[in-house]
């Protein structure tokens, strides 16, 4: 194998430097047809346009017209399917760690496979399975977790061992793995030819198509969309979706509104090889070895292997435009440690031919997610692109929610998680998608163990307390490109080793943190929390107050200084966002919010503030930073420091009030500590900040005050039964499902969003009930820890999934938050979710395949908690967000 390899490797070094083989290769791949007349023109209006004719622009065009928009054209600047989708793999893999990606994936999937019959175009569809390959044991942990969700979501998967590998695929070399996963369904399919399919559907639905026109950009009225510019005139429409791939950030930035959508290519390489002596088989599975950074597949009898190096290549950073991608340059040199990766793999391939290296742009976003969904600032302009080398995988799926979003207003599924508004302006500059998607590239290969965090494009926002904090020993993560700490190393710890503590298991910072926890309950405890969005929200007159009774489910009107908790509701109920709101004065309003709602609420507030009134509305997320004192010896600090009485009598929970702290004044003091337990939020003026923190660490001192960060925050609030926007509660769970139909007006007789879906699941009752869980069989030390996503048995049946878990060091036993439902065990229908069907059944946590027994509360296990606690704090039960 070491011959064939050197040999093999000559031979390539030869052809990559013989000019005579480099001009015949070239002319041969850059041969492209003459540019072909227009013989339709273009309509001067349309309901959509739409910007792409790859995968993803022709399955957007595809469901529109599925779902009865006809008025669509469809624009590609070159050929349909001739850019990042011509070169795609054709590897359709459900395999996916996000659950929204792998019911895209999966979706996608079904779609194919039924194509070529709707449509009459060959797909090439081919169910081959795919095989991922563990090299160790952490990486087997990781595909134990993925195949737990396959296998509850219905997708056929199991967990085999090297000997059932080289059954499966003969040519594979077993000698350094430790298992692998299966999935039979996994399929194969010409991706260029599956674009013509849907395009082709498109069309006979009535959606116009026109190649070779390219758009130079969208002119935009009031903030919406009015009119598309190209090169063969202007199209006026009412909605614009961007499916343009790599070149969708020069797109958005072209007109004179901005639209950032970041994303950046990078160069990615495979190899095609001619047919082996003994042709593989067309069924033969997929190959994708993470640890080797490589896939493999079967490509007419030959192989297709490509991967993620360690060291990629961006490109077009400065914006280059091209009609369509030809092929880049081959390197030789930088494909090398793949190709080693690829012979060690396969090892017994002596007549390997090699027909080309293929080197094409793939665009990659900056958390490895792709975008979509509408823009913050122009209504009416959708985006679909970034797919991070998973195009074909995503499109059929993606292209339906981006379909039912337009249609509907919102898609059938949760896609927080790839909406465009988790991102900010901040995430849109050049150099820091450059230096990101060099870190994110092979980041689609590495381990990626629970809480890691990217190294690159770091320190972007912090509070004016960073170097104090770094310099007491904060270990940082980042949220929305804000710096927050998770723990303090105490002196004398060693540092390296925490940082590289990465693990499914028990990790090395849970004694730091259990003594954070333990501090925040016996003596007083602070936590940098500025990372918050903030919005303040006035108006002359009482429209301040009217609007925002009519988007927020709680009543507002309430006493100057009171502090109020409520979600902002969509129509279906589903919270769009968990806040506080403090009443500063009859006619102003501070609004706190998690850290990355800062776009999407922002948007989803201007989008329905009345258009012609005083209401004025203001981000001042930067204008302060928070200081959260937790402990039962908060109030003593904090009465020192400000000479006013601090008592339940004179400042009662869920109250704010304007004080001065040290010799700072205007800082605004609410008694919340998001976790349960009593305290204060201080709101301090930036300039003011390095002197609060330093005189609340001075007179702290003689009550064993210390740092924390969010690890301690996060136990805190999980044993406590408190719930975060964007893990446990999103646009599809409503104050009904999780126990928070105190926070709504239901009984005031006041019109508010979502008032109509909560009646009627006050009337009918719910699908779904948020539910903590208690392991009992689970030992902390040695046993898988539970995370996220884990599958929930009841009685041995599938009924949902945990969102959120953490230790708790009161229970000293693992917590789990998570959604119970209820299914028919033979229709397999949806039922009523009662308290008595949580009660009553017997309860397991799935975690990486070996399940564990849980106790399930529809209630936070207060008995068992220490005595000191307040009263009032119980109206925080299920608050918080990160």
């Amino acid at each position: 194998a070491a011959r064939m390899f050197l040999r093999l490797l000559s031979d390539v070094r030869w052809r990559a430097a013989n000019p005579k083989w480099r001009r015949m290769t070239c002319s041969r791949r850059s041969t492209s047809s003459t540019p072909e007349p227009h013989p339709v023109s273009l309509p001067a209006q349309a309901q959509v346009v739409i910007c792409g004719g790859g995968i993803m622009g022709t399955s957007v065009a595809y469901h529109l017209s599925k779902m009865g928009w006809k008025d669509i054209v469809l624009l590609e600047q070159g050929r349909l399917a001739a850019g990042t989708t011509r070169f795609c793999a054709g590897i359709v893999s459900t395999a996916r760690p996000v659950s929204i990606e792998l019911k895209m994936a999966d979706y996608s999937n079904k779609l194919y496979q039924q194509l070529e019959q709707e449509t009459g175009v060959n797909t090439g569809y081919t169910k081959t399975g795919s095989i991922s390959l563990a090299q160790t044991q952490d990486r087997l942990i990781s595909l134990k977790r993925i195949a737990s969700s396959l296998n509850v979501m219905g997708i056929p998967c199991e967990i085999i061992t090297p000997k059932q590998v080289a059954q499966l695929h003969p040519l594979i070399n077993i000698h350094d793995l430790v298992g692998a996963m299966y999935v039979p369904g996994d399929a194969l399919v010409s991706s260029a030819n599956v674009s013509l399919a849907l395009a082709t559907a498109a069309s006979r639905n009535g959606v116009q198509i026109h190649e070779r026109t390219s758009v130079s950009h969208v002119a935009v009225q009031n903030g919406r969309v009015t009119t598309v510019e190209t090169d063969r005139g202007q199209i006026n429409c009412e909605y614009f979706v961007n499916c343009a791939g790599q070149w969708a950030y020069e797109l958005g930035h072209s007109g004179k509104e901005p639209v950032n959508i970041p994303l950046h290519a990078c160069e990615h390489f495979y190899l095609l090889t001619h047919p082996l002596k003994e042709p593989l088989a067309s069924n033969v599975p997929t190959i994708v070895d993470p640890d080797g950074r490589i896939y493999i597949r079967n490509w007419q009898g030959g192989i297709l292997s490509g991967g993620f190096e360690k060291n990629p290549k961006p490109l077009f950073t400065e914006g280059r435009n091209q009609l369509e991608i030809h092929n880049l340059q081959e390197d030789w040199d930088h494909f090398e440690p793949l190709l080693s990766s690829l012979l060690r793999r396969m090892p017994d391939l002596e007549a390997l031919q090699i027909m080309q290296l293929v080197n094409c742009p793939e665009s990659f976003t900056p958390d490895m997610r792709c975008i979509m969904g509408e823009s913050p600032t122009v209504r009416g302009y959708f985006v679909l692109a970034g797919m991070n080398s998973a195009g074909i995988s995503y499109g059929g799926g993606a292209g339906k929610y981006l379909a039912e979003w337009m249609v509907n207003g919102y898609p059938s599924e949760n896609v927080w998680p790839l909406d465009l508004k988790r991102f900010g302006t901040l995430q849109s500059s050049r150099t820091f998608l450059r230096h990101r998607v060099m870190e994110v590239m092979p980041l689609m290969c590495d381990l990626k163990v629970p809480r890691w965090d990217f190294q690159t494009g770091r320190q972007l926002r912090t509070s004016p307390l960073y170097d104090r904090l770094d310099a007491q020993g904060a270990r940082w993560m980042e949220k929305h490109g804000f710096e927050r700490v998770k723990y303090f190393v105490p002196p004398g710890k060693d540092l390296l080793d925490l940082e590289q503590s990465k693990t499914f298991y028990k990790p090395d910072w849970f004694d730091i943190v259990g003594s954070e926890v333990k501090c925040c309950k016996e003596a007083v405890c602070v936590i940098d929390m500025s990372s918050f969005t903030k919005f303040e929200i006035s108006s002359t007159g009482d429209q301040a107050l009217e609007s925002l009774q009519y988007l927020f489910s709680n009543d507002l009107d309430v006493p100057v200084g009171h502090v109020v908790h409520t979600g902002m509701l969509n129509e279906k109920g589903g919270y769009e966002n968990d806040c506080s709101i403090a009443r500063l004065s009859k006619r102003s309003f501070f609004m706190i919010s998690p850290t990355d709602q800062q776009v999407h609420c922002w948007a989803w507030l201007k989008n329905r503030l009345p258009d012609n009134s005083n209401v004025t509305m203001e981000d001042v997320t930067w204008k302060y930073t928070a200081l959260n004192l937790i402990g039962p010896r908060a109030v003593d600090v904090l009465s020192e420091l400000s000479y006013a009485p601090i008592t339940p009598e004179h400042f009662p929970s869920l109250f704010c009030k304007e004080m001065s702290v040290g010799y700072a004044n205007g800082i605004r003091v609410m008694s919340i500590t998001h976790t349960g337990e009593p305290g204060f939020v201080l709101y301090i003026p930036i300039e003011y900040a390095l002197h609060v923190y330093n005189e609340v660490m001075n007179m702290g001192q003689k009550y064993g005050i210390r740092n924390a960060g969010y690890y301690a925050l996060r136990s805190l609030r999980i044993e406590k039964f408190f719930a975060f926007w964007g893990q446990d509660l999103d646009a599809f769970t409503t104050p009904m499902e999780c126990g928070r139909e105190f926070q709504v007006k239901l009984e005031k007789g006041m019109e508010f969003v979502g008032q109509e879906a909560l009646l009627e699941q006050k009337q009918n009752g719910v699908y779904k009930r948020f539910t903590m869980f208690i392991l009992e069989d689970h030992d902390t030390d040695t046993d898988l820890w539970p995370w996220w996503g884990e599958p929930i048995f009841r009685n041995g049946r599938y009924v949902g999934k945990t969102t959120s878990s953490a230790y708790s060091y009161t229970l000293e036993r693992h917590v789990c938050l998570g959604f119970v439902q209820h299914f028919d065990e033979k229709t397999g229908e949806e039922l009523v979710v009662t308290t008595d069907f949580v009660n009553q059944g017997d309860y397991e946590i799935d975690i990486a395949g070996q399940r564990f027994q849980a106790k399930a509360k529809l209630y936070p296990f207060s008995s068992l908690f220490a005595q000191r606690r307040r009263k009032d704090e119980e109206e925080l039960s299920g608050y918080q967000r990160e």
